[in-house]
């Protein structure tokens, strides 16, 4: 394993990290559904 994959697998682990923050988060989890309904009620 060269240090390009150790990087790439380190910025991997920790992207999931945030998004284990996100999904774990009511305010925000809250605000993606507000945003995602709102999208697909004025799509037509």
């Amino acid at each position: 394993m060269t240090a390009e994959y150790a990087i790439i697998i380190m910025a991997a682990v920790a992207f999931a990290g945030v998004l284990v923050a996100i999904v774990r988060s009511e305010q925000i989890r809250e605000m993606l559904v507000t945003l995602v309904e709102n999208a697909l009620g004025s799509g037509g």
